[in-house]
């Protein structure tokens, strides 16, 4: 087991984690005013230290980018601000209509981003990300999308070639904390078995699962992993728990625009619309609904939220101290809407 051999300082998360990719133009091109004011009120609504969640993938390197001008526009003391990024993402030049990552997602960049996940490549990734901070360096590390490194393997050699590169990735961050220049290293990936893969060789301070535990989706196994990481004191972020937004009425869904053109997307968008019929029912919003869900999960410490919309960073909030009465919670269940042996 690679251990992550510095001692683990105590960090105290909040219960919303403030997400940054609509800073880097995700689905819709945000002004620099829109951005400034998202992060305005995500610092006026915080009751202690704001945390923010960001990666070298957002917008190659845009989220980044705002996050920093608009800390420094506020006159936001380092002390007060909490900075999570996630690396394994390098800004390149755009040679291309548009970036090669994730192509349709992201809008209006001037940049392309690559991948680079190795120890150099993680080292690589932190500096750039500082530089396009501005001055504010994060606490918060990780190794962001191990598992779509390693789907792109070619066959089994190479798949092993590539998971020893995130193990050197680790080696990269374990130094910079030993070195005192962060405070914690996780990981974030949207495949949960990779994560539970890498949980078993590198000693994390803590884990991000994006499209794994939600509402929709939450599959016994992931819960059991789930509280194992409780037991051994690691928090978990639930991220991306509205698979995009289309729990609560986008056509984006992990990412993906999608239409009802075929028995896997009628199906999905028959769950949604028998969701919001319930939810309707209970007086309860499907955002609310999605929100209370992931944060029930096993050793769920805190939840991503994001929105291109600042009117809504004060919705985020409340939302997460919204009441779901256990009535709702067994209608889902009787609905079919959830899993039946699903403890809430």
């Amino acid at each position: 087991m690679f251990e992550n051999n510095a001692s683990r300082k105590a960090f105290e998360l909040p219960t919303v984690v403030f997400g940054t990719s609509a800073l880097g133009n995700l689905y819709t091109a945000l002004d620099d005013d829109i951005k400034l004011g998202i992060v305005a009120e995500c610092i006026q609504h915080s009751s202690g230290k704001v945390v923010f969640d960001s990666a070298g993938k957002y917008g190659a390197g845009l989220a980044l980018e705002s996050l920093g001008r608009s800390l420094r526009s506020l006159l936001v003391d380092q002390e007060n601000v909490m900075i999570s990024n996630k690396l394994g993402w390098y800004r390149t030049e755009l040679k291309t209509d548009e970036p090669s990552f994730e192509p349709g997602v992201w809008k209006d960049l001037k940049f392309d981003a690559v991948q680079r996940i190795s120890y150099q490549g993680i080292r690589e990734c932190f500096d750039q990300g500082n530089e396009l901070l501005g001055g504010y360096i994060p606490q918060m590390l990780s190794v962001h999308d191990p598992d779509e490194y390693l789907v792109q393997a070619r066959n089994e050699q190479d798949e092993e070639k590539r998971y020893l590169d995130i193990l050197g990735a680790y080696q990269a961050l374990a130094e910079l904390k030993a070195q005192g220049r962060v405070m914690a290293i996780g990981v974030g990936a949207k495949d949960w078995k990779v994560i539970k893969r890498i949980s078993n060789d590198v000693s994390l301070d803590w884990v991000m699962i994006a499209n794994s535990m939600t509402i929709k989706s939450h599959p016994e196994d992931l819960s059991v992993f789930m509280k194992s990481l409780k037991s051994k004191g690691i928090p978990i972020i639930n991220s991306a728990v509205f698979h995009s937004g289309f729990l609560i009425g986008s056509d984006y869904y992990d990412y993906r625009l999608i239409k009802p053109d075929n028995n896997e997307n009628r199906e999905i968008f028959q769950w949604r619309a028998d969701f919001f019929k319930l939810c309707k029912a209970f007086d309860v919003t499907p955002a609310q609904a999605c929100v209370q869900f992931a944060l029930k999960a096993p050793g769920v410490k805190s939840i991503a939220l994001n929105t291109s919309n600042p009117k809504r960073v004060k919705e985020n909030m409340a939302m997460a101290n919204a009441e779901v009465t256990d009535r709702f919670w067994k209608t889902m269940k009787s609905a079919g809407l959830i899993r039946a042996d699903y403890l809430i």
